[in-house]
């Protein structure tokens, strides 16, 4: 059995503690908004914030998570009010990734005002839109603010 804390809920799962976080959200908490990418923390699409770092959630064990406050996309937004890099993704018409929105979240709650050398750093994930442009100009949008 795990406890674990997402989405501000605490969860006990049944578990074995070297079972991937990515499994335990969406297999046992039924939280499908992370996604599973490549299961080696390379591309990035099961980013969760823990800790609120932003972090791919294949590559770390559920007893790694233990005691920790993990965010997925679904708890991203604070009840029916979006985050704001879920707003700006709206506004920018930035299609709808929740691992890219989830690192970009990371970025600007570390660096409120990122460079594009900050941002070419932080967000890693690739991106199967090839929508670059319009995520760094939703990130400019938000900064500028």
């Amino acid at each position: 059995m795990a406890n674990l804390t997402i989405n501000g809920k605490s969860l006990t799962l049944d578990v074995e503690p070297d079972t991937p976080l990515l499994w335990a959200i969406r297999e046992n908490a039924g939280l499908t908004g992370t996604k599973y990418g490549c299961g080696i923390a390379q591309c990035g699409a099961c980013t969760v914030h823990i800790d609120g770092i932003a972090t791919r959630a294949c590559g770390v064990s559920v007893a790694e998570a233990e005691g920790k406050k993990i965010t997925t996309i679904e708890g991203l937004a604070s009840g029916s009010t979006l985050h704001k890099v879920q707003e700006a993704w709206i506004a920018k018409d930035v299609p709808q990734c929740g691992c890219m929105i989830m690192a970009v979240a990371a970025l600007l709650n570390e660096k409120p005002k990122p460079t594009d050398a900050d941002i070419d750093e932080a967000i890693t994930n690739i991106c199967r839109c090839g929508t670059f442009q319009q995520v760094r100009e939703a990130i400019h949008t938000i900064a500028s603010a």
